[in-house]
């Protein structure tokens, strides 16, 4: 069966049980927009991050300002996170709601809403403003400044649905320390961003958005993605509109038991699917990865095969255009702190099948994200 399988019930939010007291849930879009201008081309990103829902109330609970953390409080909120890559003014900007001031529909399809954000299958907006003044007082925030408002419509297009590690007794039981779904691995957005006063206009044709979920009670270390829809075909120059690639992962852990180094892998090439999917161990599914960083440059190479196909993927990003993105874990630890992230990484992949060479793709627009936590020991 293949992936690209929509399920938005794997969307819905699933901070419930244990998770509503110890968890978090977060929905993910990343694409490049147009200044309305001069027609410069820039990646953003939009999350709604939920944490600790059980333990909140008529104020968010920051889990990095001092006197929580010397309480050993855990941190409560949406935090509605937003921003841009390159340019000498990227930034990652947070705005952080109660869940008194939350609206959150538990269903599917999934809501969330607080104030003027608000995230849907369908539509994403919001607005957030950070001054300098407030990101000096506030390092709680872990964010920078600037101003961004946003008003898109959304299209998910081709699905990364990972099979029964995120299935349905899998969420009920909630096994894994850290869940993942692509319900738009391709996704076509339409709207207007403005970011630091200026204009830009994202097109469904020249986007290559993207949009999945992750939610759990922790993070993964080391913690890997790439992704990207704008693909061309080195061996033909012929551009692959009806194609696209997912990788996610790290070192997946049920309960308290770490697997060994894994990564979930699809590429939806021209309308076929070839998955590269530990979990799927009737298809002798292997990989090799290395992520590191240059002075300049945050490297990937990931080597996977099935007992039928081969992918080699080979990505680099360069740091100066790229943001260290800050999350706190839902116990109010923050281990993660050089996780890389970008949207321009460029590179190529090549796809073989039955041994020979498919097709050596050249890939923009990648969006991209490599971290190992700093210590072995957890810290606030």
């Amino acid at each position: 069966m293949s992936f690209n399988k929509h399920d938005i019930s794997r969307n819905q939010c699933q901070l419930y049980g244990k998770q509503a007291r110890c968890g978090y849930d977060w929905w993910w879009h990343s694409l490049t927009a147009y200044d309305v201008e001069t027609g410069l081309a820039r990646p953003f990103f939009i999350e709604f991050f939920l944490c600790n829902p059980a333990i909140g109330g008529v104020e968010p609970i920051l889990g990095q300002l001092p006197e929580n953390r010397a309480a050993g409080l855990q941190p409560s909120y949406l935090m509605v996170k937003a921003g841009a890559w390159c340019g000498t003014d990227k930034a990652q900007l947070h705005r952080f709601f109660s869940w008194e001031e939350t609206e959150v529909e538990m269903g599917v399809p999934f809501s969330v809403k607080a104030a003027d954000c608000h995230v849907s299958e369908t539509e994403i907006c919001g607005t957030i403003s950070i001054t300098p003044e407030q990101v000096k007082a506030h390092p709680e925030w872990m964010c920078e400044s600037g101003e961004m408002s946003w008003n898109l419509k959304i299209d998910k297009q081709v699905a990364f649905n990972v099979g029964y590690g995120a299935s349905r007794p899998m969420r009920r039981w909630q096994l894994f320390e850290m869940f993942w779904h692509a319900e738009g691995m391709k996704t076509a957005y339409e709207g207007e961003i403005v970011f630091n006063g200026r204009r830009y206009v994202a097109r469904p044709e020249d986007c290559y958005g993207y949009a999945d979920k992750n939610w759990g009670q922790d993070f993964t270390s080391p913690w890997v993605w790439l992704s990207s829809c704008n693909l061309k075909s080195e061996l033909t120059g012929r551009r692959l509109t009806n194609s696209v690639f997912d990788i996610g992962g790290g070192r997946p852990k049920i309960g308290p038991v770490a697997l060994p180094r894994q990564l979930l892998s699809a590429f939806w090439y021209e309308g076929k699917a070839y998955e590269f999917n530990f979990s799927k161990f009737w298809t002798g599914c292997r990989t090799k990865f290395k992520c590191y960083e240059t002075d300049t440059q945050i490297v990937w190479h990931v080597e996977q095969r099935t007992w039928r196909n081969r992918m080699v993927t080979d990505i680099v990003c360069e740091k100066k255009d790229m943001l260290l993105v800050n999350y706190e874990a839902p116990n109010g630890f923050k281990r993660h702190n050089r996780l890389w992230n970008g949207g321009n990484g460029h590179g190529t992949v090549c796809l073989y099948a039955g041994g020979k060479l498919l097709d050596r793709i050249h890939v923009e627009n990648v969006g991209c994200e490599y971290g190992e936590y700093d210590t072995l020991e957890p810290y606030r």
